[in-house]
């Protein structure tokens, strides 16, 4: 094909046509998706990352996708044999050149079909814990939440509860395929929690149980709290049988005091809420009752004895010395 005098090399007016064919089917599957994404919010409205909205966006993503590539397909490659030997060339070379990318990607899949996590979920993957609030084809978008400091943390999260830091991470979907994720509230939107108080021998214990419990029943969950269907489809999904959901308290004997472990369910989203409400009712029952709590001192009791003796005067210096 040449132009203004200017031939182009490999273009022809086949490849040219097809070109054309390209650029405007590629333009009117754009058109069409922006359509859908528009009948879409019209249609559900309310909070844009509400889970319908977000499988309906990726719904449609994954269907002009595969609709452009198949067009795609059919127009330059009218042949089968043709087809066949670029699509042999070009998986040869992706898997060559983009393995972190082909594997993000099939990573995108395995979650959408395993289930592992879904947007709105509180997870952790790839060293990052948080609320999943976009999932894309190759990259998890994660709200970054705080954990305890590590001295190897890169980078370091400054926020050591379960609270936002304001960071928001991309992790590779990839990472599914080499480290564990954990969900905090995938069929279960409850997790266990404890406080853990020492107190001296000499204390109450049992008005220090007593105290425990009653914040607890206070603040946290209960068995009669938790809705039914919660805990029978962890029965019928996974066989679950033994679920402690009552508030509990366990002793620990060490060296140096009486440990008391208070456990406990609460909401995932709601485990600092719930803490805090129970570690400020802790105290004030425990000053009331004159309980103190125990901590790493040392009592001198006995000091051995001191003998001080006046240091001699030395004799006095010649002067011929």
């Amino acid at each position: 094909m040449e132009f203004f005098g200017i031939k182009f090399v490999g273009v022809n007016p086949e490849n040219g046509r097809k070109l054309l064919l390209t650029i405007g089917f590629v333009l009117a599957v754009g058109l069409l998706r922006l359509l859908l994404l528009w009948l879409t919010n019209l249609i559900l409205g309310g909070n844009p990352m509400s889970r319908g909205r977000f499988w309906t966006r990726q719904g449609i993503t994954l269907f002009t996708a595969l609709v452009s590539m198949l067009a795609i397909l059919s127009i330059w490659f009218d042949d089968p044999t043709r087809l066949t030997t670029a699509m042999g060339l070009v998986t040869a070379g992706l898997a060559f050149a983009l393995q972190k990318v082909v594997t993000s990607f099939a990573g995108y899949f395995v979650i959408l079909r395993g289930e592992n996590f879904s947007v709105g979920d509180r997870i952790s993957m790839g060293g990052v814990r948080g609320d999943v609030i976009a999932l894309g084809f190759i990259q998890t978008t994660i709200m970054e939440m705080g954990q305890p400091p590590a001295a190897d943390a890169d980078p370091s999260v400054w926020v050591r509860s379960r609270q936002f830091t304001g960071r928001i991470v991309t992790v590779a979907n990839a990472k599914i395929f080499d480290e564990p994720i954990y969900n905090y509230t995938r069929d279960f939107p409850y997790i266990w929690d404890e406080i853990a108080l020492p107190i001296t021998y000499e204390a109450e214990r049992e008005k220090v149980e007593e105290i425990l419990l009653k914040a607890a029943k206070d603040h946290a969950l209960r068995a009669e709290t938790v809705p039914t269907t919660e805990i029978q489809r962890l029965r019928d999904k996974y066989g679950l049988e033994q679920l402690d959901l009552d508030p509990s308290v366990y002793y620990r004997i060490t060296d140096n005091w009486l440990e008391l472990t208070l456990r406990f369910l609460v909401d995932a989203h709601g485990a600092r809420w719930a803490k805090d409400k129970m570690s400020r009712q802790i105290l004030k029952e425990l000053d009331a009752a004159g309980i103190g709590i125990a901590s790493s001192t040392y009592d001198i009791v006995r000091l051995p004895p001191l003998r001080i003796e006046p240091t001699p005067p030395s004799p006095p210096k010649s002067e011929f010395t």
